[in-house]
């Protein structure tokens, strides 16, 4: 009896070093009280409010919105019941919680550890909010990775009634509209860069650290205000004491995970009561046999579903590209006949640099994507390289870094834009055969084309 209780307060100490650490390891607007967490392991109705709060805070901040304490808590809850279901989180449950934030405390703390899992929440808000003391720009040389029923819209685009139109003049003004104001938010990132490549020349050789070599922004702003630096310090040390907390719970959050099992154990236990209630109320049959872990029948059985499903769709997509290949070989041959009787040179001309084309693309897409950045970059001035005077460190050590220069990032970003030159071509030849086929159909109407 001894062991056993000082095995519980073992845990319990355990367990409330988790909670503690991942609290203190949240921003510090947004940090909760750790006794909210567990209350919300009974489901108990006071710490909705506050489970409501937190997930709303957090999730404004990993989308980049503006947020307050004082938004109403219906408008909260319905951002926090949105942005989830953007996220997947796929429990039901949750969405038929009531908006005036009265219930459902323990499924708020499911949906908290469903994102702590699954987005990596943690390390997204360190990222985000961590204090910036050198130059940094955005960078990304990844594709865009769409499924093909995106990429050929106009072909699927469905078909509207006339009280779904929208006037077309509207959609030429928004469009100068945001033409406009990607000009100016152009315009104004020029003239930052040229305000910090001066910052940068002018600094060159002052810094302490030999591969930097220059002042940031920040650092030239407490060279002449040495007075800034105790915000400054505040807020370094706010940084490292989250930091602190954040190795502190990687270390404990294996006991974190296992006291969420048993909430959901305790969640599986108290459905299947309410259904045995509700069976014996009912007169609906002889109760059945339960096991120790309900939900993982439950979810053993939609995985064996899921499997028979995949098998099937895999059998058809396989008789669907056989059939494909084999009506594509067909239109090959008869392809080949015509073009022996029709000026083949030409013809194959246009063919191969539409497949050079192509195969450009797939050679960008099966390419290694070692050279693919993408993130926050520090700015860092290289005099001794006149070819490529700015580059972009991934991290500022004494250590070889790696680094990629402006030039190449730009020459990355223009085949990019070319690329997308060609499908934006494509797409428009598309659009211009769709409207001579309906143009076709309009009777006394003539279609001048610009």
């Amino acid at each position: 009896m001894r062991r056993q209780q000082e095995q519980q307060q073992r845990r319990g100490r355990a367990l409330s070093g988790a909670v503690g650490a991942l609290c203190r390891a949240l921003p510090p607007r947004s940090r909760p009280a750790p006794d909210s967490l567990r209350r919300a392991r009974f489901d108990r109705p006071q710490a909705s409010l506050d489970l409501w709060r937190l997930l709303y805070s957090l999730l404004k901040q990993i989308h980049g919105g503006k947020w307050a304490a004082s938004d109403a808590i219906d408008n909260q809850i319905r951002f926090v019941k949105s942005a989830l279901w953007y996220h997947g989180y796929g429990r039901p449950e949750l969405y038929r919680l009531p908006s005036d934030g009265s219930a459902g405390s323990r499924e708020l703390l499911l949906a908290f550890s469903w994102l702590l899992h699954r987005i990596s929440l943690l390390e997204q808000l360190l990222a985000r909010n961590r204090v910036k003391t050198g130059d940094e720009t955005s960078v990304c040389t990844c594709e865009d990775d769409l499924p093909n029923s995106q990429k050929s819209t106009t072909e699927i685009a469905p078909e509207y009634g006339l009280e779904d139109r929208v006037d077309v003049r509207y959609l030429q003004w928004l469009n100068g509209r945001l033409r406009f104001q990607w000009r100016s938010l152009h315009a104004q990132h020029q003239e930052q860069c040229k305000l910090l490549h001066k910052i940068h020349l002018f600094t060159s050789g002052s810094h302490m650290d030999q591969i930097l070599g220059h002042f940031s922004v920040t650092e030239t702003d407490l060279v002449r205000q040495p007075e800034n630096y105790k915000q400054l310090l505040q807020l370094l040390e706010s940084e490292t004491m989250q930091l602190e907390a954040f190795l502190e719970w990687k270390q404990l959050e294996p006991v974190y995970w296992q006291w969420m099992e048993t909430v959901l154990d305790n969640m599986a236990e108290e459905g299947n009561m309410c259904e045995s209630q509700d069976a014996h109320v009912e007169k609906s049959g002889p109760p059945k046999a339960t096991s120790c872990c309900p939900w993982a029948d439950s979810l053993t059985g939609q995985i064996d579903r899921l499997f028979r499903d995949l098998m099937t769709l895999r059998d058809q997509l396989h008789k669907l590209v056989t059939h494909r290949k084999a009506a594509w070989c067909e239109k090959v041959k008869t392809r080949e006949e015509e073009l022996q009787k029709e000026g083949f040179s030409a013809t194959a001309r246009k063919i191969q640099e539409s497949v050079e084309l192509k195969l450009l693309d797939l050679t960008c897409l099966c390419a290694p994507q070692k050279n693919k950045m993408h993130g926050s970059c520090r700015l860092v001035f290289r005099s001794k390289h006149p070819a490529s005077k700015t580059g972009l460190d991934r991290s500022v050590s004494k250590e070889p870094v790696s680094a990629v220069s402006a030039a190449e990032v730009i020459r990355e970003l223009q085949m990019r834009e070319a690329s997308l030159a060609r499908e934006l071509k494509q797409l428009q030849e598309e659009c211009r055969q769709r409207l001579d086929e309906i143009a076709e159909r309009l009777d006394g109407v003539i279609c001048i084309s610009p």
